[in-house]
């Protein structure tokens, strides 16, 4: 454990990721103490210029409502929603790999043909599609972006399971009469856990993303702030107030800025012999 975080360290960037998305984790879980009211509520003048009140630092939309507090809910939003879509994602890809991977033959074939059906449809596509069938919810976002979600996490862990089946320590777990269920667990998904970590870290940012997207295309649940829904809603006041969609654009990015060095801070430190290979 030691050795992992001297090899995390060494990665200034990831070190960067993780301050910066450690302050955003803060905003979020401060966002009712610091903002009492609702985000939704008119608190001031319409289209009020940023660092003009003390209240109000990033100024307020054209309805009168404080970006700043939009911002802070909208933080918690976005990484509750990449957290457990990522979260619901990985479980499922690591149960259709694992499957398909330690199995092989026609259990192998059936579920990667249901995979490639999967990736054969533009991620956001579908998730349009599946949020405005179910109607925007929060319930229905984090599933949508889970079903497009999980696909490589399968593709990953099938390749990890034929690779790792064929070592000497499983061999030895078949030989002495242990379970399919057990070997998996126990012997295989452990020495599996590394690229997945590393992958589920780089798909927290793109569900972040995706959840941007379809609240920018007015398919977010109408209850949350986000991020997307501000950009979305100010796009029609670009030209009075260009920095509406700033505040927002600017919090997506260095978001997912932070998760992608935390990614590769990652990939560093759990796998030193890939570094080396591409230096």
């Amino acid at each position: 454990m030691t050795l992992f975080f001297r090899r995390f360290a060494a990665n200034r960037g990831a070190l960067a990721g993780l301050v910066l998305l450690g302050i955003v984790v803060l905003v979020a879980c401060l966002a009712s103490f610091w903002y009492e009211e609702s985000p939704w509520a008119m608190v001031a003048q319409p289209l009020l210029p940023p660092f003009t009140e003390a209240g109000y630092p990033l100024g307020t939309d054209m309805l009168g409502r404080d970006l700043a507090a939009g911002l802070a809910y909208g933080a918690r939003v976005s990484l509750m929603i990449g957290l457990i879509s990522t979260l619901v994602a990985v479980l499922f890809g690591i149960v259709v790999g694992a499957l398909a991977g330690y199995n092989g033959g026609r259990i192998d074939d059936l579920l990667m043909r249901c995979t490639e059906f999967f990736q054969t449809i533009p991620q956001l596509a579908m998730a349009m599609v599946l949020v405005a069938i179910f109607k925007p919810s929060l319930y229905s976002i984090v599933g949508a972006i889970a079903v497009v979600s999980w696909p490589p996490v399968a593709r990953l862990v099938r390749s990890e399971f034929m690779t790792l089946k064929q070592r000497e320590f499983v061999q030895a777990a078949i030989v002495i009469g242990q379970t399919p269920a057990r070997i998996i667990v126990t012997q295989i998904l452990p020495n599996a856990a590394s690229p997945i970590i590393v992958t589920a870290s780089l798909m927290t940012a793109t569900a972040i993303l995706t959840e941007s997207a379809l609240s920018f295309l007015g398919l977010g649940d109408r209850n949350l702030m986000s991020w997307g829904y501000i950009i979305g809603a100010s796009r029609t006041m670009l030209r009075e107030a260009p920095l509406m969609s700033l505040w927002p654009g600017l919090a997506i990015m260095l978001t997912v800025l932070a998760i992608n060095l935390i990614g590769e801070g990652l990939n560093d430190a759990l796998n030193p012999q890939l570094r080396k290979r591409g230096e």
